[in-house]
């Protein structure tokens, strides 16, 4: 059975929470979280634990969204990499995470074509031809293709395997490594994704940039409004603009 994805599916599964107030010190005794439950607290606090400025002495700076957007104004954007933020996705394409995990300062977890079955074979459709039905249906054509060779080299792997003695687990996993060979770069995949705030805002712009892969920058656009539940400071520069995303402040 195929199944068609035309958008990306995406869950906030975790997040960095500030845990100060549990833990008071003397080295700040004046210094008391806005929020205990907001992540961005964080970010303020190891920005305030670099200058001893604990008491906010700077009207301009002493909300959240004022530390954290002058922080985005000088650049100091080390303070972010304290805060992370964990996505599940869903409906992206084995060609979109091969441009992925080139992203160094992420942590990845992807699904295993070898221990896991693709009889529930998914195509991802590139952003261009979504609302074209005669190219989707080729597409799955395609796919119904594919995964009936997927299942046909399966097979054939699977007899190799049991006249090598492998035993069931071993014999399972090797024939899946070889079928999947046969699979399109459309296949669809999930891959559980942690990064800090810097790292998803170097992501934001250089994949959400009208530069990027369509279907990157199809992913980027639906990151956005997830990051910015944990942290909306962190993210306060970002806007679209004609299907991509601007980062006033950059990378930072």
């Amino acid at each position: 059975m195929i199944t068609i994805y035309k958008n990306p599916v995406i869950d906030l599964i975790g997040a960095t929470n500030y845990l100060g107030e549990v833990c008071p010190s003397a080295e700040f005794p004046n210094w008391e979280a806005l929020d205990s439950d907001e992540a961005e607290s964080l970010v303020e606090f190891a920005g305030r634990g670099c200058y001893q400025s604990w008491d906010r002495p700077n009207p301009n700076t002493a909300t959240v969204d004022g530390y954290v957007g002058h922080i985005l104004d000088v650049g100091h954007g080390s303070v972010l990499e304290h805060v992370t933020v964990t996505l599940y996705i869903q409906g992206i394409s084995r060609s979109l995470t091969h441009e992925l995990v080139r992203h160094r300062h992420f942590g990845f977890s992807q699904l295993s074509q070898r221990f896991v079955d693709e009889k529930d074979f998914g195509i991802v459709i590139p952003p261009l031809l979504v609302d074209d039905e005669v190219a989707v249906d080729r597409l799955a054509r395609e796919g119904s293709q594919a995964l009936t060779a997927y299942q046909d080299v399966l097979e054939r792997a699977e007899l190799a395997a049991h006249e090598k003695g492998l035993k069931k687990f071993a014999a399972r996993k090797a024939s899946r490594e070889v079928a999947r060979a046969v699979l399109p770069n459309m296949t669809e995949t999930k891959i559980t994704v942690t990064g800090n705030l810097r790292s998803w805002r170097h992501f934001l712009e250089v994949r959400g940039g009208e530069a990027a892969d369509a279907e990157i920058r199809r992913l980027a656009c639906a990151i956005l409004p997830f990051l910015r539940v944990v942290a909306p400071a962190s993210f306060q520069d970002a806007h679209m603009a004609d299907g991509a995303i601007v980062l006033e402040h950059g990378s930072v």
